[in-house]
């Protein structure tokens, strides 16, 4: 009779236990996008080397296009925003350690990048440009063959600089490289149109651009493979943003024009 007993209490010790278990498990958020409202953060990842879009302003402010589309973003799913500055080439392996929850610094959809993440709808469109010193002879990407190129390290600008021929020198940032042009070290620098605009009008280079875009990219955000709510919230986000004149806002903001 006693063991009888002893057995009726152990199977009860079991059960508050595993019923204990099972309350705490249940409590835990399932989802990165459940994750992301119990902390009330969206942390999303950045060079901020890459003006206008993400740079460091005089205060030594992360802000630019990308840090406040992630900002109303964060709005839309009720959290904090929180853009952090990381070296270029170490986004995608920080963002698939968890360091962060999504990149969201001018990434081009590539599908060698969709091999390891997930993108989002584009969020704007732009292309690879050529740029110059303004007495340059140099014409276009056909004439950089044995020329010294500057890109930044791990884009698409610096497999399309070695595809044409030319001597690549890869910096962590455009603006490294657009000094060392302006100090003669360089005869071109291939970046984004945009961000070659905008430096040459900020800083008054004696620069100019050069032939045809080489290639348009789409941009997306980059979102884990495991995070699939999270893709579907930021895809809504978006599509809202654009819908009702936020995105525009935005765009016209830093460039005067909708870059969608």
């Amino acid at each position: 009779m006693k063991k009888f007993n002893v057995l009726i209490l152990v199977t009860l010790i079991l059960l508050i236990a595993t019923g204990c278990g099972a309350s705490k498990s249940d409590s835990e958020p399932s989802t990165t996008l459940d994750r992301i409202k119990s902390d009330g953060k969206l942390s999303y990842a950045m060079s901020g080397q890459y003006p206008p879009f993400n740079f460091f302003n005089e205060q030594n402010e992360l802000t630019g296009f990308d840090v406040e589309i992630g900002h109303e973003i964060a709005k839309r799913i009720n959290v904090n925003p929180a853009p952090i500055a990381t070296e270029w080439d170490g986004l995608i392996a920080g963002l698939t350690t968890g360091k962060f929850d999504m990149i969201l610094g001018s990434m081009a959809i590539t599908e060698e990048r969709l091999e390891k993440v997930n993108f989002s709808t584009p969020y704007y469109r732009s292309g690879a440009q050529v740029i110059v010193p303004s007495d340059s002879s140099i014409s276009g990407g056909a004439d950089l063959k044995g020329k010294t190129v500057g890109v930044v390290l791990g884009t698409t600008f610096e497999t399309k600089a070695r595809d044409l021929g030319a001597t690549v020198k890869t910096y962590k940032g455009d603006p490294d490289a657009f000094n060392d042009m302006a100090n003669a070290r360089l005869d071109a620098v291939i970046t984004d149109k945009i961000v070659g605009l905008n430096a040459i009008k900020q800083n008054d280079y004696p620069f100019k651009l050069v032939g045809d875009l080489l290639y348009t990219e789409k941009m997306g955000i980059a979102i884990r493979k495991d995070s699939p709510e999270l893709l579907e919230a930021v895809n809504s986000a978006l599509a809202e943003m654009m819908d009702d004149g936020s995105y525009k806002k935005i765009s016209e903001k830093y460039f005067s024009a909708d870059i969608r």
